[in-house]
């Protein structure tokens, strides 16, 4: 659920504000459901690092939307963190890499 919410959230925000496209590929939640850590997959940009660091900028922005969401479903809306997913980024290399 927060993978979705988080996702529709970048959708609409994305192009508009980091002015490339974003991806939520995984999001993982602490057992006691304190915090909510969001992979990224960054398309579009020069500078991918400096998206995520954008994202973690507005992360106080994205939690209150991300609570207007889903403000029925769960009792505390987590902490987020975000972190940037390169795992496209490898596959690419090792396909580079089996090329030769």
């Amino acid at each position: 659920m927060l993978q979705k919410e988080l996702a529709n959230i970048f959708v609409a925000d994305g192009r508009n504000l980091y002015n490339c496209m974003i991806t939520v590929t995984k999001t993982t939640i602490t057992s006691d459901l304190s915090i909510a850590r969001a992979y990224l997959s960054v398309y579009m940009a020069p500078d991918k690092e400096a998206v995520i660091a954008a994202v973690r900028a507005n992360t106080k922005d994205i939690r209150f939307r991300l609570g207007q969401r889903i403000r029925n479903q769960l009792r505390v809306v987590p902490q987020l963190e975000f972190f940037l997913d390169d795992t496209l980024d490898y596959i690419e290399h090792i396909d580079e890499l089996l090329k030769k």
